[in-house]
């Protein structure tokens, strides 16, 4: 296990170093720069250039940028008064965090619940109720859902204000409207292996051994079921904690998602820099963990990978 570990920890490390290589390239890409104010002078931009180092060659401009990342520097923000990247991503991570593990937390229990419903009930009304949700859920984008939801929930019925962060209730339809598309993929993903699980002969024979049908699901089926599942976990799970760029903007939600929105239409290179690299942290360490999961779950996985 521990082979296998660290052969992922390896793979890891040089991703995020592919990942922060390409995006500082694909930054130089861009058109204008960070200093676009009509006000300043060609002089004053050439100065706040040479304060930030952007007149240097690119060779230098990129090994001063990972020699800094690899101390946890993203550098400064142009737009919001030179204040440290990785402080302003710190500090608007808890909300995005809140948003999305509340919207996970419903989407995973939620999902799962109608999968194996689905399962169980295979071809009934259940099972067609799970399908029809599963469907919806795909197909009805977080930018319709949304605004539809603050037009009908909280403009006509009153019932959840619209917009902002200010309280628990604020966050309820935000967290609804990420979570209905977790939803549909987790029990269209549960459902399907579950009825392939269900027709193995290991459960009939936990059946035969007079195993309760409460057991042969929990036990054996539901286990049994759990890598594709956490195969599309673990990459949600890190969307939706980062922040959504959709419904962040659709609810004035002051998370990363909105900063990062911000950050591009201001051209403020080392914000969309360090937000990225940010992401792509999150998202590696969470198949990191995948991985792991994987050998835990099912020992076969380690096993295979330390003769690769």
């Amino acid at each position: 296990m521990l082979r296998y570990t660290a052969r992922r920890l390896v793979i890891a490390v040089f991703t995020l170093f592919i990942i922060a290589t390409v995006t500082f390239f694909i930054m130089q890409l861009l058109p204008g720069t960070p200093f676009n104010d009509e006000k300043l002078s060609d002089e004053a931009k050439a100065q706040l250039e040479a304060k930030y180092g952007l007149d240097d060659p690119l060779v230098v401009q990129y090994a001063r940028y990972m020699a800094n990342m690899a101390q946890g520097d993203f550098g400064n923000s142009f737009y919001y008064n030179n204040t440290p990247v990785l402080g302003i991503l710190l500090g608007r991570f808890p909300v995005s965090a809140f948003l999305g593990f509340q919207a996970m937390v419903v989407g995973v229990f939620v999902g799962m619940a109608l999968g194996i419903v689905g399962a169980l009930k295979h071809n009934t009304f259940w099972d067609s109720t799970a399908t029809v949700v599963a469907v919806l859920g795909i197909s009805i984008p977080s930018f319709v859902l949304g605004p539809l939801m603050q037009y009908w929930v909280g403009v006509k019925l009153g019932w959840l204000p619209i917009a902002f962060f200010d309280s628990w209730k604020h966050s309820i339809m935000p967290s609804i409207a990420l979570s209905v598309f977790v939803i549909a993929i987790i029990a269209r993903f549960m459902r399907t292996e579950m009825l392939e699980v269900l027709a193995q002969d290991y459960i009939t024979l936990a059946k035969a051994k007079g195993l309760s049908a409460l057991g042969v699901v929990l036990r054996h089926a539901v286990r049994n079921s759990l890598i594709p599942v956490i195969t599309v976990i673990f990459p949600l799970v890190v969307g939706l904690v980062t922040g959504s760029l959709v419904i962040e903007q659709i609810f004035a939600i002051p998370g990363i998602g909105e900063l990062f929105v911000t950050s591009i239409v201001v051209s403020d290179y080392f914000m969309i820099m360090g937000t990225t690299v940010f992401f792509a942290v999150l998202f590696v360490v969470a198949l990191l963990i995948q991985d792991i999961a994987y050998g835990i779950i099912d020992p076969r996985i380690r096993v295979s990978g330390g003769k690769e």
